[in-house]
């Protein structure tokens, strides 16, 4: 981990707070700096500057100001131009024209087609294929980032506004002398006796260990129940279950209230706030079909086709997947030698369900069996509107849990989504190449 974290200093002249979070997981750490180090910094069709304005267009859909401010920095030490940071209306045509794209992307996926890639690469200001696959990247990179971020509490780095300071009552009239009203203020965590936290809280009770969560006792009971199984499914009931699964997620809530009026140095990068994400069951008189795995997935489709236009990232983005899904100590809470990968299954399915993709061969009835409501809202929150999720929210949710293992839920999210994202982007690039 301490090597990882030079490598990490020496790409990004800091150790940020992303990293040491993910130091939990030193496997996984290596894999994600690999992969970013070299869709921002190694070789690629993009300008690096538009790189890093691509990042901040995408973090700007979730009101990041933590990975905004971030790549506004990496943005002007690559040379960039500091007009652009005046917002969207200052940059380039080309660049103005990838919006619908990041947009769609960060929140309903399965909305792009080929059209949208056309517009791209035809006419003036146009875009290779190359550029737009690298773009994709970058975008579904800083989106589901984006998640990570918010669902592990994050705070602000030491040189970010905010970032040197703790949330507490007497510096409320300092911070509001320190912060104009169009400047975004950052989440803070407070540090607090959670007990103080919750009287004022709007719930009623305080977290106390009997509240209705399913114990790990009892997950592992459900789960070796479930390996014990052999009925089969027929493919109709496997159908049948999973629209049930995406009817029910339609019906969970999420946290957080909306958010309010986005801070001025965030809003200029983001255009049509009011486009968030939409239950993939409410779809509507859209006629937009559930995106089947067994149709295009990433193994047999999008890693060759990611690797073609764009040399080697699929290489990278496969290894981060895969160390993200099969990750294992083989524990859960305190206890030893247990199978996870049951319950890794679900969360990632559950999370791709969210983003109307479905794997032909999975049973969805195990999403009911493994995954309680709370952490499907936490889930779903974090994935869909990760800007409403605190560190209060992190708190509540798998209790018995060690933090390195509620990291690495996090962790599944931020790869379950990126893949989601990625999948349905390169099927439309493919189908609009071969039409």
């Amino acid at each position: 981990t301490h090597t990882l974290f030079v490598d990490a200093f020496l790409q990004n002249n800091r150790l940020d707070h992303v990293s040491q979070v993910m130091g939990y997981h030193p496997s996984y750490l290596d894999h994600f700096l690999k992969t970013q180090n070299f869709i921002l910094r190694g070789d690629g069709p993009l300008p690096f500057d538009y790189r890093h304005y691509i990042a901040i267009m995408a973090a700007g859909r979730h009101q990041c100001s933590y990975l905004i401010a971030l790549q506004k920095q990496e943005f002007l030490l690559q040379g960039g131009n500091h007009n652009w940071l005046k917002g969207l209306n200052h940059i380039p045509q080309k660049l103005r024209n990838l919006y619908d794209i990041n947009k769609i992307l960060a929140h309903r996926p399965w909305l792009l087609n080929k059209s949208h890639i056309e517009k791209l690469t035809k006419g003036v200001d146009s875009w290779s294929l190359a550029e737009v696959v690298h773009a994709i990247v970058i975008l579904t990179h800083f989106h589901s980032l984006c998640s990570f971020v918010f669902s592990c509490g994050v705070n602000q780095e030491l040189d970010q506004a905010g970032g040197y300071r703790y949330h507490s009552q007497d510096l409320a009239a300092v911070t509001n002398v320190t912060n104009s009203s169009s400047k975004s203020k950052p989440k803070d965590i407070p540090i607090v006796d959670t007990r103080e936290d919750w009287k004022n809280s709007t719930l009623n009770s305080p977290p106390s260990p009997t509240e209705p969560e399913v114990g790990i006792t009892t997950l592992m009971q459900r789960m070796k129940t479930l390996s014990e199984q052999t009925e089969e499914c027929t493919p109709v009931e496997l159908a049948k279950r999973f629209e049930n699964i995406e009817t029910q997620s339609a019906e969970i809530g999420v946290v957080g209230p909306e958010p309010q009026e986005t801070p001025a140095d965030i809003s200029c990068y983001v255009d049509e706030a009011s486009f968030i994400y939409q239950d993939f069951a409410k779809r509507g008189s859209q006629d937009i079909p559930t995106f089947r795995v067994q149709d295009y997935s990433w193994d047999d489709h999008g890693y060759s086709l990611v690797n073609r236009l764009y040399n080697d990232v699929g290489n990278l983005l496969d290894d981060k997947f895969k160390t993200a899904y099969n990750l294992t100590y083989y524990t859960m809470g305190g206890r030893t030698d247990v199978d996870t990968s049951r319950f890794r299954r679900a969360i990632w399915n559950y999370i791709q369900c969210l983003l109307g993709i479905r794997h032909d061969d999975y049973d969805y009835g195990e999403i009911n069996a493994l995954l309680e409501r709370s952490l499907k809202t936490f889930i779903k929150s974090a994935c869909c509107y990760p800007e409403r999720v605190t560190k209060k929210d992190y708190d509540r949710v798998l209790r018995e849990f060690k933090h390195s293992e509620k990291v690495h839920v996090n962790l599944m999210v931020l790869e379950s989504r990126m893949q989601a994202e990625l999948i349905y982007a390169l099927r439309t690039v493919n189908r609009y190449m071969t039409n």
